[in-house]
């Protein structure tokens, strides 16, 4: 897979006024690669975010996956992209709390129909690989703040997308936990050869990453 990032930019629209947020943000990615986008808070970096996973349209500007503009794609059809190739981790983990942790684990596989027997075995692989292979029938109110996050991390590669985005995927967990999840992000990412991009305060987690796209005045963003 290849993500070409290019001249991106977006202006929210509020009443009479135009916020500009993001302004010719352009960088690219391939299998393997990882990046980490930082910068103070109200920067744009999780707006650069969303974007990068089709849940917002740029203003100017565009985004190819694979030689694929999403954007060019009906909101049916876009939807259907998005499950299969991106997978996302958030800060809050989002499990929804009436299902199991497989159950949670496979929502992404549902939008295509019922899991099959192959989905489902791999499911309980990816649970295992994260840690959780006893915890499979557990509620999320029966599990920690690590183990939650580590379903939702479990649920991102349940399609086998080719590119996992992570917004402060650690940003609610103590500093212990914290390296805990991050190592495993990491683990998983070189396993699957997939595209890696985080969003981040934490200095210490970035340097774990290939490629470093930090916030610039201006609206912009910069490698360093």
């Amino acid at each position: 897979m290849h993500l070409s990032v290019k001249e991106l930019s977006k202006i929210f629209r509020v009443d009479t006024h135009e916020i500009e947020v993001l302004r010719d943000v352009t960088f690219s990615l391939t299998n393997g690669e990882s990046l980490a986008i930082m910068g103070p808070s109200g920067a744009g970096k999780s707006t650069l975010l969303h974007l990068i996973g089709t849940l917002d349209q740029p203003t100017s500007g565009h985004i190819k996956i694979s030689e694929q503009n999403p954007f060019d794609l009906s909101q049916k059809e876009l939807a259907k992209f998005r499950n299969r190739t991106i997978g996302f981790v958030f800060q809050e983990h989002n499990l929804l709390p009436q299902y199991s942790v497989i159950e949670n684990t496979l929502l992404p596989a549902f939008a295509t129909g019922k899991p099959d027997s192959k989905k489902v075995k791999w499911a309980e692989k990816i649970l295992a690989k994260v840690g959780l292979a006893n915890r499979t029938g557990h509620r999320p109110s029966e599990l920690s703040g690590g183990e939650r996050q580590r379903v939702a991390i479990a649920r991102s590669l349940i399609n086998q997308p080719r590119l996992i985005l992570c917004d402060e995927p650690t940003g609610n967990l103590d500093h212990h936990t914290a390296n805990q999840i991050s190592d495993l992000i990491f683990e998983l990412h070189h396993q699957m050869n997939n595209i890696l991009i985080t969003v981040t305060h934490d200095t210490n987690l970035a340097a774990k990453f290939q490629n470093r796209l930090v916030a610039k005045p201006g609206h912009t963003f910069a490698y360093e």
